[in-house]
């Protein structure tokens, strides 16, 4: 029986990656164990494309290093990856098109990296064979292109085992089994392997891996086409390498494979899955034969664009899988419920996320967080009503919507209303636009009938940012309700909960019972595992409330963290418990009559809970919210929340009440400049967000050392509030931010606000850039706009209007 400190599973991009990055790391005794030969899955058959194009930041900075990587490692190895330095395009025939891809260039530079938008003329000296009769311009990242896959595979794993590390081919896992003392023992044909860690890198088969210990993945692999065609003469007389260039018109990528032309398409009408029921153990290196039929309209498509190709001859058509994940992204982080199992797997391009996420999860794995956001990638995102028909329907749908714009207000289509709320049936009614929240169907904004249930696609503003900004307004001027039964709920009771709540969290649990109070969970590095607001029922039963899309890596984290000989009882209440938000300056005239307690300030205070009934049903109510109004939060039992619903919808009626959704609740939020969860990610510590008052270091909690020395040393980018001087827009989220034509940061999220009118946005920039006053400059689709860093909220920073200061003032 053997022993290592991790064993990796799997021997494609993704684990050869993990491994290079864990010795590199200075993890040596670690083994990565290959049923076959190394690349022989998905990998070896991959077109090779790396590209910088990519707008999200944390999926940006894998690709960038991914390029950096591939540069290098051929010196550092001497193991041929054959890169192609010769960049991307990606050409643009409408004007939402455009705006799409200036938004991703801005998301580029923010990077620091190069790309600009180029017209048709352009384009067609960096691609002559191209016709762009048909576009208006599109976005070149020079600084890009493509690989050899095997060649990366092998150097990778070259890299580790110079380092120390040890690879084992022809060895299958047939089994992976947590022992009693925590330990992993991975089963193999050539013998048992006893580890502390256990990564799950098993590409086609990391299913099947995770079935090993209960686990069921969400991955399925799909069938994706290239077409290799005969020789091309006019590339040889080009006297360079043309671009990787994307064309959405026929969903796909042309590059210059040796002299001939490769040719990459995606099936938008009926994409197929495979292996559904399990990839066969003894596949290796499998193609599928050519479904002609189901290609032909795209290449077809491929030839109008390309017309000198309708000339050439087919060498080779090549039919392999691509495993894919529901919502298209990887799965890399920790196993749901299991300690010290790791998935890096789901990847849809390994060749260009390979390194990186490899990168990040090495980090993870050897100093407790990654220096990127691993909240994308975190196979904990999903819900865990996720099964395998969900999951089938799912990756199809993703693969052939890979290539549409992706609108901000675009949601999925297939398996929906898998997790409602018990007034989901109301909102609906009045039109609600439903977005998905951890598997909730989450009111967004109400529209109107002609809407057919879709928010209307755009880039900019448009008729539902019009009705959530008429929502919002009138919270402010009277009273609304909404539905925010997706956040999680959790209930930690017993008589040490007081002191394992302390332990666990950065801010203290409130004293009184009524109390309540908004924390930070911080990992042992300082950043931020999550946030939640936490209200004292009794001595010793305390009410937990996160996000829902955090809700199963909370419940992780919690209940990880949770001693052995701890007397604590946590439960999972989401699917038990909704949440009603009444909130308005005529919030208290809608519940008062309703309820059996009194909800005046001396009897009922800001930022304070209580058990009480409205409209007869018992419930919890805090009194807060992110709408920056009066508020109550009214936690009901689900079977009961449609009862509170009709009551309270009722008696606010002659008080002019609204439905509001999470749009008009997120313009609010920007106003009262409170953190939301594109700034509150492992990427950053309380210091980085400026929320050190949620801080208390007279008391021990997990990662107090940490953070302790990043105040005392401070951080290189800090988080500033905006005020954008634009119309007509808001920002997405990526933007570049300069200060004297100098990049200093990137935009978080922003929005309108519906009291001040201001063009808001939080954005982390270097600590000279975020003083109150500095002038500095945001990038938004293309064209500069300037902005004025602001040194508190916008809307009332006192809180009068929450703590209901002109109500208070009158009784005295």
């Amino acid at each position: 029986m053997e022993s290592a400190r991790v064993v990796v599973i799997g021997g494609g991009n993704m684990g050869a990656s993990v491994l290079y990055h864990l010795a590199k790391e200075g993890w040596t005794d670690v083994v990565l164990v290959e049923k076959a030969e190394l690349t022989s899955g998905a990998t070896w058959h991959a077109a090779g494309l790396v590209s910088r194009m990519t707008a999200g930041h944390a999926l940006g900075i894998c690709h960038d290093y991914a390029v950096d990587l591939y540069k290098t490692i051929e010196d550092e190895t001497e193991q041929g990856v054959s890169w192609h330095n010769c960049g991307s395009l990606r050409v643009a025939a409408t004007e939402d098109h455009r705006a799409w891809l200036m938004h991703t260039r801005d998301a580029v530079l923010a990077r620091g990296q190069e790309c600009r938008w180029v017209t048709p003329e352009e384009i067609a000296k960096l691609n002559p064979i191209y016709d762009t009769s048909h576009i208006i311009g599109g976005i070149y990242t020079p600084d890009d292109g493509h690989v050899d896959p095997s060649g990366t595979c092998q150097a990778m794993a070259k890299g580790a085992r110079m380092r120390g590390a040890k690879v084992v081919r022809r060895n299958r896992v047939t089994d992976v089994q947590q022992m009693p003392s925590g330990e992993w023992k991975v089963v193999t044909e050539q013998g048992d392997i006893i580890c502390e860690h256990v990564v799950n890198a098993g590409g086609y088969h990391a299913r099947q891996i995770g079935a090993f210990s209960g686990l069921d993945l969400p991955i399925v692999p799909m069938q994706h086409h290239y077409v290799v065609t005969d020789a091309v003469p006019e590339f040889e007389a080009m006297g360079h390498e043309i671009p990787v260039t994307r064309d959405d018109y026929f969903t796909g990528y042309l590059r210059r494979e040796q002299g001939e032309a490769l040719i990459g398409l995606y099936d938008t009408h009926d994409a197929l899955a495979k292996w559904r029921e399990g990839c066969p153990w003894d596949s290796e290196n499998e193609l599928f034969e050519p479904d002609y039929d189901r290609i032909m309209p795209w290449l077809e498509k491929c030839f109008e664009r390309y017309p000198c190709l309708m000339e050439r001859g087919i060498k080779r058509i090549v039919n392999g899988a691509i495993t894919y994940t529901p919502d298209g992204h990887p799965l890399v982080g920790p196993a749901p419920g299991l300690r010290n199992h790791w998935l890096a797997c789901g990847a849809t391009v390994g060749i260009a996320w390979g390194p990186g996420l490899g990168r990040a999860l090495a980090q993870w794995m050897v100093h407790g967080t990654a220096d990127i956001s691993m909240r994308g990638f975190d196979p904990r995102r999903f819900h865990s009503r996720v099964d395998e028909d969900y999951t089938y329907q799912r990756c199809r749908e993703n693969y052939m919507t890979r290539l549409s714009l992706p609108y901000p207000q675009l949601q999925y289509e297939t398996c929906r209303e898998i997790r409602s709320s018990g007034v989901h049936d109301r909102t609906k009614a009045l039109h609600a636009v439903f977005e998905e929240a951890g598997g909730w169907e989450r009111p967004r904004v109400y529209g109107k009938p002609e809407w057919g249930g879709k928010e209307p696609e755009s880039w900019k503003r448009g008729s539902s940012w019009e009705a959530a900004l008429a929502e919002a307004r009138a919270v402010h001027e009277c009273v609304g309700i909404s539905d925010f039964s997706a956040f999680s709920k959790f209930e930690i009771t017993g008589p040490e909960a007081e002191a394992y709540l302390n332990r666990l969290c950065a801010n203290r649990m409130p004293k009184k019972v009524g109390g309540t109070c908004l924390t930070l969970l911080l990992n042992e590095q300082g950043t931020i595992e999550g946030e939640a607001t936490i209200a004292r029922l009794a001595e010793d039963r305390f009410w937990f409330v996160t996000g829902g899309p955090s809700e199963r890596r909370v419940w992780d984290w919690i209940t990880v963290h949770q001693r052995g000989s701890e007397d604590v009882s946590i439960r999972n209440l989401s699917d038990d418990w909704g949440i009603l938000t009444v909130a308005g300056p005529k919030a208290r005239e809608v519940l008062a009559p309703l309820s059996d307690a009194s909800l005046e300030n001396a009897d009922f205070g800001w930022l304070k809970a209580r058990e009480m009934s409205v409209a007869g049903v018992n419930l919890i109510a805090l009194r807060l919210s992110l709408s920056g109004e009066l508020a109550w939060e009214l936690h009901a039992p689900m079977d009961q929340l449609g009862a509170v619903w009709d009551a309270i919808w009722d008696a606010g009626q002659p008080h002019g009440m609204v439905p509001f959704g999470s749009k008009a609740l997120e313009m609010m939020r920007m106003e009262k400049a409170y953190r939301g969860g594109h700034e509150l990610a492992n990427d950053a510590s309380p210091v980085h967000t400026d929320q050190m008052r949620f801080v208390k270091f007279d008391k021990a909690f997990v990662g107090k050392e940490a953070l302790a020395k990043l105040a005392e040393t401070g951080s290189s980018s800090v988080i500033a509030y905006l005020d954008i001087q634009m119309e007509g827009t808001d920002v997405l989220g990526g933007e570049a931010v300069y200060l004297n034509g100098e990049k200093v940061g990137s935009v978080s999220s922003g929005g309108f606000g519906p009291v001040t009118g201001r063009n808001l946005a939080f954005a982390f920039v270097k600590p000279q850039a975020a003083q109150p006053g500095t002038e500095l400059e945001v990038i938004v689709f293309g064209e500069m706009h300037k902005a004025i860093v602001l040194p508190d909220a916008v809307l009332d920073p006192q809180n009068l209007r929450l703590r209901d200061v002109a109500a208070a003032l009158e009784t005295a």
